[in-house]
């Protein structure tokens, strides 16, 4: 019989457990080997991820079945509008192709677990690999606890310190590129399924394939991964590894990322000093909130984790929504900020963090409407990450800040564009004022002629009004 691969979230060859299990299995049996993706753009757009990185993973998908016609493996395409329709289509095809197993990467999200269950309810031999996580969810919980149900860690340093212990004690080296299983097939470009009206030339940043993705790791492994600690915090330099939006799709794996680092950094899950540390931390932090998403699956419903920000009064003024949204709220580095995400799908971590804080606590707008927006615009889009990111900044998350941390818009502006380099750079309207007015979000005055807006808010009132209203969050 033959073997189907389902690719899903890893549109990759190398580094691929379910591509190589379908390889050996098929060879075994003297079967063929099938590929296929399933396209679910209703449900994609109920879970609010965005045209652009729709797009992207397009272009990922048609990158992927080159690499896959010169293993002689042919991949598909289906398209279905919600995930209740997918046992009808995958049943269609297995049987059209006389398709015995099913190899696939998990999936973390409640919707994609449940598909996945009823399919297995239904009779489908489905084998499940872990493709986006390096040590699998479940597996990295309190310790004295384990084979009683360890719990989740709830607090980042412990998950961190358990997770480089158990991650020193195991391999977690890359798995090898399967050998081709037939001479080279033909593949022919699939189209978009969306609206072929709307071009986007923010992906003309972002080439597409696994090959891209390893030149980018490589690019950074030459000219930042040493010096990552010291440069990720200032968005005028290109100093992270801009491989977010690979690793969200699974163009490029977490294992890939952490064998680079190991070859570079071999001491690095002992030594606290080492320089590839802090981006360690970052693929760990990857990891926590995946983890929280199968350990606490009401996360994937939008609900709070900490359970006291129900309590919120959040105001929600769209008007103010929108100024956030279109990078007019007169803080230039916010400013600067939205519009690098809305010109090129993608914003720096730093200024996430900015951004969030801005919307969240000065204009106390639910960090829902936030996490959609980005959803909807980013092309690195990632439930885990956003949600993690977003209720860290709100307050209400899992080791989240405290509630009375406001990011100052402007000192983080002195701090980490002290130059002025990346305000310049996305508002060029204003790109004459001095240094100092534009951290300060202070014009030259009565007579600028920019149309570049005042403050919509006021800082330390924003800040004064944020402490009264979060103040529900205080413990006891």
């Amino acid at each position: 019989m033959n073997t189907l691969v389902w690719f899903r979230q890893d549109l990759r060859t190398l580094d691929n457990q379910a591509l190589t299990l379908a390889c050996e299995e098929a060879k075994a049996r003297g079967g063929k080997v099938y590929a296929l993706f399933i396209a679910s753009p209703g449900q994609w757009q109920q879970h609010d991820m965005g045209q652009r990185q729709q797009r992207f993973l397009l272009a990922n998908l048609n990158a992927l079945g080159e690499a896959l016609a010169r293993l002689g493996i042919e991949l598909s395409l289906l398209k279905v509008d919600f995930f209740n329709q997918t046992a009808a289509a995958l049943k269609a095809f297995c049987k059209a192709n006389g398709i015995s197993t099913i190899f696939a990467g998990a999936q973390i999200e409640i919707d994609e677990r449940r598909r996945d269950q009823a399919l297995l309810d239904k009779g489908f031999v489905l084998q499940l690999t872990d493709e986006h996580c390096m040590l699998p969810p479940g597996s990295v919980v309190t310790q004295g606890q384990r084979g009683e149900g360890g719990a989740m860690y709830r607090v980042f340093t412990p998950f961190a310190r358990r997770w480089r212990d158990i991650a020193a004690s195991r391999p977690l080296w890359p798995t090898p590129a399967p050998e081709a299983v037939a001479e080279p097939v033909a593949f022919s470009p699939f189209a978009f399924w969306g609206n072929h009206a709307v071009a986007d030339p923010a992906l003309d940043s972002w080439p597409a394939g696994e090959e891209a993705a390893l030149e980018k790791l490589s690019r950074f492994r030459e000219l930042a991964m040493a010096r990552y600690g010291e440069q990720r915090d200032f968005p005028a330099i290109d100093g992270t590894s801009s491989l977010s939006p690979y690793l969200a799709l699974g163009v490029i794996s977490p294992r890939q990322c952490l064998a680079a680092l190991l070859q570079d950094f071999p001491d690095v899950f002992v030594n606290e000093s080492s320089p590839g540390r802090t981006w360690l931390n970052e693929l760990v932090w990857r990891e926590f909130y995946r983890h929280l998403l199968v350990a606490f699956p009401e996360l994937c419903m939008a609900k709070n984790f900490n359970t006291l920000g129900d309590g919120i009064r959040w105001r929600n003024d769209e008007t103010e929504f929108e100024a956030w949204k279109n990078g007019r709220t007169g803080y230039p580095l916010v400013d600067a900020a939205m519009r690098q995400l809305n010109q090129t799908g993608w914003m720096h971590n730093r200024l996430r963090m900015v951004v969030a804080s801005f919307l969240t606590k000065h204009l106390l707008i639910d960090w829902r409407w936030g996490e959609r927006y980005f959803r909807e615009q980013l092309i690195d889009g990632c439930l885990a990450a956003n949600n993690g990111g977003w209720q860290w900044a709100a307050g209400t998350g899992c080791d989240a800040q405290p509630y009375f941390r406001i990011f100052n818009p402007m000192s983080q502006s002195e701090k980490f564009d002290p130059d002025a380099r990346f305000i310049r750079k996305y508002l060029p309207e204003i790109a004459q004022w001095p240094t100092k007015s534009l951290h300060q979000a202070s014009g030259p005055g009565l007579f600028d002629t920019s149309g570049y807006p005042a403050p919509i808010v006021e800082h330390a009132s924003a800040r004064k009004r944020a402490l009264e209203v979060m103040a529900v969050m205080k413990k006891g």
